[in-house]
């Protein structure tokens, strides 16, 4: 239960200073502050946004049925996916995806962490550019999908970070109605 308090709690803390985020560069948009917008613009073209948050649990299902009983949160197969709208294009929904893993997964290795954040990106390829030119570990190579690009690498600390370029309108079809929200 103390994972799950801390996981949800870093998950408010990145939404947070994500919202944060957006607001000084709408405020440096609408002032001729440059300093916040010159800060914030290679941003832009790299992470974008949180698109997940994984952990290892015990029993992954008994812990989704939790949060759907409790919480009432939405379950697909995989956790729960919320549905948001995109500040720049308000128009498009974008998605982020909760999931509890099996605490023996192997897909957050070489990770020994008991957690994963996904991070939503405008442009995988340019960005693994730079990352093998910031001597960033990359720990596989790009793998494309109908719902988006992933790549996976690590940061100095050993958390294994999931980076996606996501096709949105996907999830709109497949998840229609049927997103917490």
């Amino acid at each position: 239960m103390k994972k799950i308090l801390i996981v949800s709690a870093s998950l408010l803390l990145l939404i947070f200073l994500v919202q944060k985020f957006e607001l000084l560069d709408a405020k440096a948009e609408n002032t001729n502050d440059t300093s916040i917008s010159k800060r914030s613009d290679p941003l832009k073209k790299k992470v974008i946004g949180i698109g997940g948050i994984f952990f290892k649990s015990k029993d992954p299902q008994k812990i989704k049925d939790w949060y759907e009983q409790h919480l009432g949160m939405k379950m697909n197969e995989y956790g729960a996916m919320f549905a948001f709208r995109s500040t720049d294009e308000p128009d498009k929904k974008g998605y982020l995806q909760w999931g509890p893993f099996s605490e023996d997964t192997k897909y957050f290795q070489p990770s020994e962490k008991e957690f994963m954040i996904n991070y939503r990106v405008a442009d995988l390829e340019s960005l693994l550019e730079e990352l093998r030119a910031g001597g960033v570990e990359i720990v596989d190579t790009i793998e494309t999908y109908e719902y988006g690009k992933f790549l996976h690498i690590m940061d100095p600390e050993g958390n294994k970070i999931e980076l996606w370029e996501p096709v949105d309108s996907v999830f709109t079809k497949l998840y229609q109605g049927t997103t917490t929200h």
